[in-house]
Parts: C-alpha cells; sequence; structure tokens
C-alpha cells in the first residue's frame, strides 16, 4: 500500500464529495486516511484535498488520470495527485543573512522536512561554510552592474541540472526577474518582514523603530511577478514594548521568519495548500 494525497479544486455543487469518495473507495479500493474542504462562497468555489492509501500500482499518474478524469471533466476539477513518499528536492538561495538557511538546514537534519535539500545558490559566498557544515553543494552566483540576467540564466541551469521541484529564497535579497519567476509558478517560496507597504527600504527595523510600532511580524508567500504581493501562505506577529532597541526588533523579527518561513515550506512539502487568484487554502 502507498500513501497519496489529492487535492481538487473546481466550482462548488452539489454531489462533489460524494462522487470523489465513491470512486476512491469504489473503484480504487483507496483507505480515506484524511480529508478536509473548504467552500469560498464569495467565488462558489470547492477545495479539498484527501489523503489516502491503495496499491502502488494504482497511483501510476497515468493510471489514475485514466480513471479520474471522467469526473474531473464532470465537475470541471483542477486537480493534483502526489505520491506521499516522493520527497521533492528543494534549492535554498541565500544572500549574506543567514538565520533561515540555518534553520532550514537544522530542521531537515533533524527530519522535520520531507525533501531533499540538494543544493545552495548564494549571490554572496558567506552561505557556503554553512552548506558544507550540512554536505550541501554550494554555488555561488556574485551578481554585478548588468550581468544579472546572465546569472539568472546560470541558476536557471543549475535548478534544471539538480532536478529541483522547489525554490525557498531563504533571505535572498534580490528581486527575481518576471521571466524567472515564470519558469516557477507557485513553486518559489518568500519570507519577508510584515512592515510592508508601510516601511519600505533597507532598514525597516529602524523606520519602524522611530514609529513606536507595538507589533511586528513576518509573512511568507509564493513568489509572483509582482513584488511581495502573491499568495500569503503564513504570518506570524509578536508585541515590542517601548524598552525593546532596534537590534531587539531584528532578533524579534528573524526569530518569526525562521518559524513562518519553516510552516511554509513544511505545508508546501506536505500538499496542504491550494492556491486560486492571489489567495491560498491551507488544509490542516
Amino acid at each position: 500500500m502507498t500513501k497519496a494525497v489529492l487535492l481538487i479544486d473546481c466550482p462548488d455543487r452539489k454531489g462533489l464529495v460524494a462522487a470523489i469518495m465513491n470512486f476512491l473507495v469504489s473503484e480504487y479500493d483507496a483507505n480515506i486516511l484524511h480529508a478536509g474542504q473548504h467552500q469560498d462562497a464569495e467565488t462558489n468555489r470547492f477545495f479539498m484535498r484527501i489523503e489516502f492509501e491503495c496499491a502502488a500500482e494504482l497511483l501510476h499518474e497515468r493510471a489514475f488520470a485514466g480513471r479520474f478524469q471522467q469526473i474531473a471533466d464532470e465537475y470541471q476539477m483542477r486537480w493534483s495527485l502526489a505520491e506521499s513518499e516522493v520527497r521533492q528536492r528543494i534549492c535554498l538561495f541565500v544572500s549574506q543573512h543567514l538565520h533561515c538557511l540555518a534553520d532550514l538546514l537544522q530542521r531537515y537534519q533533524a527530519g522535520e522536512l520531507e525533501c531533499e535539500i540538494a543544493l545552495v545558490i548564494g549571490n554572496h559566498p558567506d552561505g557556503e561554510k554553512l552548506a558544507s557544515f550540512y554536505g550541501i553543494p554550494f554555488r555561488y552566483t556574485p551578481i554585478a552592474n548588468g550581468n544579472k540576467a546572465k546569472v539568472e540564466q546560470q541558476q536557471l541551469e543549475l535548478l534544471r541540472e539538480y532536478d529541483i521541484d522547489l525554490v525557498i529564497l531563504a533571505r535572498y535579497m534580490q528581486i527575481l526577474s518576471e521571466d524567472f519567476v515564470k519558469e516557477w509558478p507557485a513553486r518559489i517560496i518568500n519570507v519577508h518582514h510584515s512592515f510592508l507597504p508601510a516601511f519600505i527600504g533597507a532598514r525597516p527595523y529602524h523606520a519602524a523603530f522611530n514609529r513606536g510600532v507595538k507589533l511586528i511580524g513576518a509573512t511568507s508567500h509564493y513568489v509572483t511577478a509582482v513584488l511581495d504581493e502573491g499568495p500569503i501562505i503564513e504570518q506570524d506577529v509578536t508585541r515590542v514594548t517601548q524598552g525593546d532597541t532596534i537590534p531587539d526588533l531584528i532578533r524579534k523579527g528573524r526569530d518569526l521568519e525562521r518559524v513562518v518561513l519553516s510552516r511554509a515550506v513544511r505545508w508546501h512539502l506536505d500538499h496542504r495548500i491550494l492556491h486560486y487568484g492571489n489567495k491560498t487554502v491551507i488544509f490542516d
């Protein structure tokens, strides 16, 4: 028996759940392990995640599609099927701030992330020692005036060479081009502070401190061509007081970035996210 996850997004209508469950149980002899659903009343859309197990030979993509497509067509479904035991290959992009890189590598070594971190790419050399400590290949792709397009092509070639499934921007302080992002729809995850759009620029914690903010936070989202406006996956906040200094704000912000990014990555790896429009549905 092999476990798999089926994700479904379609117009909401009567009979959906019955049709899906009847197919899995009656035709596929599947054992349903977990099922979650969500209805968006404003868009009249239905979302569902089903975790099940069945005979391994039935999970071949063509075999499943050939039998499921009739139901999918009838209900106008967008759907995807993923075997739970297939580990996705991840590439981490990093610059000079290494806290998210260190956190993800440690969680990976501890077995918290069901994936294979296959590569680390940095536009600064700072992350090389850390990647080497965990036995992960590191590729240094420096960006200088006028060579960004060439560097991005080099990075895309590395992603293909290492057969990468998911890109994580672990505080990668470069804006990806629209062409780069188009090649990786809903497969690039970023994290940043949650001061946007109030405090734009290189020193957001200093600006927030000068305004006397009472809450700071972090946001993780899928990357789109519109900077920092992709579908949000996870957010968190913590309180600050008048006694907190700028270094205190930076430390608290980095702690939140670690947690928020790791949650987003884990949910993606577990196939718990459905995105539509500029929103996401996160299944428990």
